[in-house]
């Protein structure tokens, strides 16, 4: 007989409960209360922090002093739910600052309501107008040349930062002599430790001169090189992670591509490449999540002007991104202004958001292609 999903339900939650009888019946009751105690001071000093209460170190030292007694006495248990206590403050605060996202940008959506086909839409103005002027009426706050400018520079880095980090990836894990790897790796893992500051000022000081002088152009502000800088970033992040995931393929897959004949060129390609996917497009996404969400070599780079270049595609010109148009404006903006930060921070949120869940896609479809298990 099939069960009915209220009936399946109920059923989960009475194992549940007999479980947790169970686990409450075989402990020891002092480690119990131990825990008990530990967690409860724990959310005290959680709620006691989010109220900015003065009070709060109060319960957050009684929650050390009981959690440093139970490592003691039931170290195991006491490991258990500390775990399960930090990851489950981690959520509740990555979904606080989401929901405090979204509800400090609901005066700008309201104040750019427009009319499509008829139909009032909160927050279609900042994507169907390209004026944003926070200053002079009428005041608008469109975020189309921001987003203009993110496309461009997140494309171009892209660019720069893929091929050049799975190919310098592959080159590290496949082709390079071990006295080379142990050289390199660690030099590319501490690029990725440069502040983004000091790529930025690099770009200002010399890119910036370099380029108004050579295409003619005022101040030399251009989505390429920013661009450029911007993927050279990314670069150590993508050889990384991306070099991580080809050796972790299993020698014998390409032992047994050598032992048929194939090439070492082709054993990459045709098995180390597939195998190694979804790691490999997990770095470029990482690559391109930082491009996307760089904020200080844009900021430093860019001329922050919030217009649309002209051809669409014209490169050799640079105004404002979503992130630098948040460092420059957040210091001196307050209502309305504010608020429209903060929509350009939901506009952020929410494409990462989507680039990550297509990644997880990619990977799944790239699994039941190679036979694996979901």
């Amino acid at each position: 007989m099939s069960l009915t999903p209220q009936t399946d339900w109920r059923t989960s939650i009475e194992r549940r409960l007999t479980r947790t009888r169970e686990f409450v019946d075989e402990t020891d009751p002092e480690a119990l209360a131990v825990v008990l105690v530990s967690m409860g001071s724990l959310l005290a000093a959680f709620v006691g922090f989010l109220l900015a209460s003065p009070w709060t170190a109060v319960p957050f030292g009684s929650f050390l002093a009981v959690t440093g007694y139970g490592w003691a006495r039931h170290q195991a248990l006491v490991a258990r739910a500390v775990t399960f206590a930090m990851t489950t403050v981690t959520l509740v605060t990555l979904g606080l600052i989401v929901v405090f996202i979204f509800a400090e940008s609901i005066p700008a959506f309201q104040y750019e309501t427009a009319s499509v086909f008829g139909v009032s839409v909160p927050g279609a103005g900042m994507f169907v107008q390209t004026r944003w002027d926070a200053v002079s009426d009428p005041v608008r706050y469109s975020l189309l040349p921001m987003i203009h400018g993110t496309v461009m520079v997140t494309t171009i880095a892209t660019l720069v930062a893929a091929p050049l980090g799975v190919a310098a990836a592959l080159f590290i894990a496949e082709i390079a002599p071990p006295r080379v790897r142990e050289l390199v790796k660690p030099g590319i893992e501490v690029l990725a430790g440069i502040p983004s500051i000091v790529y930025g000022f690099i770009g200002f000081t010399v890119i910036n001169p370099w380029a108004s002088g050579a295409f003619a152009l005022n101040g030399g502000s251009t989505y390429l090189f920013v661009g450029m800088v911007v993927g050279l970033m990314a670069l150590p992040t993508v050889v990384s992670v991306a070099e991580d995931a080809l050796t972790s393929v299993p020698d014998t897959m390409k032992d047994g591509s050598l032992a048929l004949g194939a090439t070492d060129w082709q054993s990459m390609t045709s098995i180390t490449l597939p195998a190694a996917f979804s790691g490999v497009s997990a770095a470029v996404l990482l690559g391109v999540g930082r491009a996307i969400g760089e904020t200080m070599a844009a900021t430093v780079m860019l001329a922050g002007i919030p217009r649309i270049s002209e051809p669409l595609v014209n490169v050799f010109y640079g105004y404002e991104t979503l992130t630098s148009l948040i460092a420059r404006g957040y210091g001196s903006a307050n209502g309305v202004h504010e608020s429209a930060l903060f929509a350009a921070g939901v506009v952020l949120f929410v494409t990462v958001l989507c680039l990550s869940i297509g990644s997880q896609y990619i990977e799944a479809r790239m699994r039941r292609r190679l036979g694996g298990v979901e």
